[in-house]
């Protein structure tokens, strides 16, 4: 299907291949430099043209003799989403060009907003410091172009090309490449779901690109039922996988996704046209499908999930709050438990955020590192009206028990930016848009709060920060200590000696790893056991209430305690998390 990509294509000599999608439109013209070219419509929809052109011309598309866009395959703009697009060459000289990857147990993920972490430069910059704690995957959240100088990145629009914000193609691959040379994955948050409200020009040549009989939260669904609309999508992941040598993908939000086959037929081909290398594929599902999780097969459908059941577990635990979703997790302990050994806590029980609809699939089948898990991320903080982050909510000794409990249960651990140093800058939700649509999404933001208790009150609602103030993303950017204070020094020797721990006695043998039990100990504790794949048993009890809990301790030694005495005793005490590792 290579020759029927869209966008503009490099081939020889300069030659240079335009292609669009306009089903819409009887007429499209190439405007390049100074150059009109009638495009040449094809019986499917498509219009395209061939000329001689140097990398870096800049050039747009007239619809009908209206309209002038961006080319919706656009892989670099001049500007912003509303200039023109750019002709780019693929080439860039790898110096770790014969990386394959790492395997998938061997992945500890740290997430990061690109912009926050000053751009492509920025993160290549922090890649050292990131693995010597003990890292081995980066993952950006989306880079693909957004309006503004500023996005969360879910409201791209031209999902082929890196916003300039961050940097240049050329720096995104430099970046790339050094976390390679460190031996480290980098994978990228891809929104497939959805366009963003701000230069989407789509609809005015392509209205078939979207459903008008199933709407989402960002208007009607995305059509993919038509051949067109999934090459498009499944070519963007393939573009990202091998022209930038991203290790894997992130899929945001696939439950928006009215087609699973689509997602199946995406994975497969993403196995078929990137064999040999070791690729990630993750997903975001809030319907808990199992189905779409391989069972330890190699090659096969999507490596994992992001488990907010977990997470959603752990923060009721150190906080107590119960609005929202949270309302779901009113038996915290026994629903960890059940996180800790099958993945997901729903399995297609009625879910009150889901207004009593079942919600999840059965999963006890799934090995441990089907599941990913955080205590953290751009949506557990950022969409919190202040973007509080746990350092501000949980007792510290009860939040250092958590972080063990993360980092050392068989699962798939993942940090978000500043957490391994107890980062207390709020991590806000920020848009760069303007006029009225920076009034509605402002507005839109604040009404989102309004059934919380602390936010009921107007008046208290319009302290909510506004996405499109510039110090609301300011505000969000954390910043690595130069020296840290004692504090920070006792997180960063946390996470250090933990990763350290699990790569010595985990990873390597998470391969064929399965849970045996996990037990409730009172409404705050819970014991769980996993029988490595060298046959060792690992053990955890973790307590997160304020007194001490009996709990029979496991064989073999005792390998980390976040906190307490050495439990001659048999008890877990109050905020802390006991690892024991009997070996074969």
């Amino acid at each position: 299907m290579n020759d029927a990509r869209l966008g503009a294509h490099v081939t020889e000599s300069n030659h240079v291949t335009f292609r669009i999608w306009a089903p819409d439109c009887h007429r499209v013209d190439l405007l390049i430099d100074s150059r009109t070219v009638a495009m040449e419509r094809q019986h499917d929809g498509v219009f395209s043209t061939q000329i001689i052109c140097e990398a870096g011309a800049k050039y747009s598309y007239r619809l009908d003799g209206d309209h002038v866009v961006p080319d919706p395959a656009s892989r670099s703009q001049d500007g912003d989403v509303y200039g023109k697009s750019v002709v780019t060459k693929p080439n860039f000289p790898w110096r770790n060009a014969q990386w394959v990857g790492r395997p998938w147990f061997e992945t500890v993920i740290y997430e990061l907003h690109p912009g926050c972490f000053g751009g492509f430069v920025g993160i290549q910059k922090q890649l050292p410091r990131l693995a010597a704690l003990g890292i081995t995957a980066v993952e950006l959240m989306p880079i693909a172009d957004f309006p503004g100088r500023y996005n969360w990145g879910y409201d791209g629009v031209l999902p082929y090309a890196p916003d300039c914000v961050y940097g240049s193609a050329d720096e995104l691959k430099e970046m790339i490449d050094t976390a390679h040379g460190l031996n480290m994955q980098v994978f990228l948050d891809v929104v497939y779901n959805h366009f963003g409200p701000d230069g989407n020009y789509i609809n005015l040549f392509a209205r078939e690109f979207f459903r008008d009989d199933i709407q989402t939260p960002w208007g009607g669904a995305i059509d993919f039922r038509r051949s067109y609309v999934r090459r498009f999508f499944i070519e963007n992941a393939l573009y990202w996988l091998n022209d930038y040598q991203f290790d894997g993908l992130r899929f945001d939000a696939v439950h928006a996704i009215c087609d699973e086959t689509f997602l199946q037929e995406m994975a497969a081909e993403i196995r078929a046209r990137t064999a040999g290398r070791h690729i990630h594929l993750i997903l975001e599902n809030e319907n808990n499908d199992a189905s779409l999780l391989c069972s330890g097969l190699p090659d096969h459908g999507f490596d994992a999930q992001w488990t907010d059941d977990w997470h959603h577990c752990l923060h009721v635990l150190l906080t107590g709050e119960s609005e929202g979703y949270y309302e779901d997790f009113q038996t915290p302990a026994e629903q960890l438990a059940r996180c800790l050994m099958e993945g997901f806590a729903y399995q297609g029980e009625p879910s009150k955020h889901a207004n009593g609809k079942p919600r999840g699939s059965q999963s006890a089948h799934l090995p441990p590192t089907a599941f990913v898990i955080c205590l953290q991320n751009h949506d557990q903080v950022g969409n919190r009206a202040m973007g509080d982050r746990l350092t501000t909510l949980a007792k510290p000794e009860a939040l250092r028990a958590a972080t063990t409990l993360l980092l050392m249960t068989p699962q798939i651990p993942m940090l978000f930016m500043g957490e391994e140093w107890g980062e207390t800058k709020p991590f806000l939700f920020f848009t760069d848009h303007h006029d009225n649509l920076a009034d509605m999404v402002r507005d839109g933001r604040r009404k989102e709060f309004d059934k919380f208790e602390a936010f009921r009150d107007p008046e208290k609602r319009k302290k909510i920060p506004d996405p499109n103030d510039q110090e609301t993303f300011l505000q969000s950017m954390p910043i690595p200590p130069a020296v840290p204070t004692p504090e920070q020094s006792r997180v960063i020797e946390l996470h250090t000696e933990l990763l350290k721990l699990r790569t010595k006695f985990i990873t390597p043998h998470l391969s064929g790893a399965q849970s045996l039990k996990a037990i409730v100990l009172n409404d705050a504790a819970v014991r769980a056991e996993w029988k490595l794949g060298n046959g060792a048993i690992l053990t955890i009890g973790t307590n997160f209430g304020d007194s001490d809990v009996p709990c029979e301790h496991g064989d073999g030694r005792l390998l980390f305690q976040s906190a307490g005495p050495a439990g001659k005793h048999h008890v877990i005490p109050a905020y802390s998390t006991f690892i024991w590792l009997r070996e074969s």
